[in-house]
């Protein structure tokens, strides 16, 4: 019973973390916050167009070698000024070593299950498109890959990711600006395509 009860708390608590989760990247992609938005927004493209030109081991070391350098001179700096100013504060980061940051076995299980699943159905989705169960289906497999393909020859994957980074901070703010002209050139593009799709 109490088991039950545990998964029962622990899933509504998982709920609520993702859609605490999403509501916080709505508020991202929106720039409600422009500080924070400006910060993620200019954070991720450093970190792309850093890729661009070193490779993922030479960025995480300079990434490691900034942080470890802030964190050791605050630290420093804060036993200097305590030892100055003959106070006890601790140490500076107490609050933050403090925080539990362990998955419990029913979280990680509980990944690992969403993960299998996913896996699991892309497998099959795959199996069922290579192996042409329909053929419809695995020609419109082969028609996207063959778009791909000059996607590829057009942009390597960092643009790509860079111009998605992009369009996932801008796009939301366009179209709530601009929301009533948007939805109506869509509808007159949707008409169109149905009436040419309709002949």
């Amino acid at each position: 019973m109490q088991a039950s009860t545990m998964a029962a708390t622990d899933s509504t608590k998982m709920k609520g973390f993702w859609s605490n989760w999403k509501c916080k990247v709505m508020e991202l992609l929106y720039w409600r916050n422009l500080k924070q938005s400006g910060l993620v927004f200019g954070s991720l493209l450093l970190l792309l167009f850093s890729l661009t030109q070193f490779s993922v081991v030479s960025v995480m070391a300079y990434l490691a070698l900034a942080t470890l350098s802030a964190t050791i001179s605050f630290r420093v700096y804060k036993s200097v000024l305590q030892a100055v100013q003959k106070t006890d504060e601790g140490h500076p980061f107490k609050a933050y070593l403090e925080v539990e940051m362990s998955l419990s076995h029913d979280q990680m299980q509980k990944y690992a299950e969403n993960a299998q699943y996913y896996i699991n159905s892309t497998l099959k989705e795959l199996r069922r498109l290579f192996l042409v169960q329909d053929l419809v289906d695995s020609l419109k497999f082969a028609v996207l890959m063959w778009l791909l393909t000059y996607l590829g020859a057009l942009f390597n994957g960092l643009t790509l990711l860079i111009m998605v980074v992009v369009s996932m901070f801008s796009m939301p703010v366009v179209y709530e600006k601009y929301q009533a002209q948007i939805d109506q050139y869509l509808d007159l593009i949707r008409t169109q395509v149905n009436s040419v799709v309709g002949k």
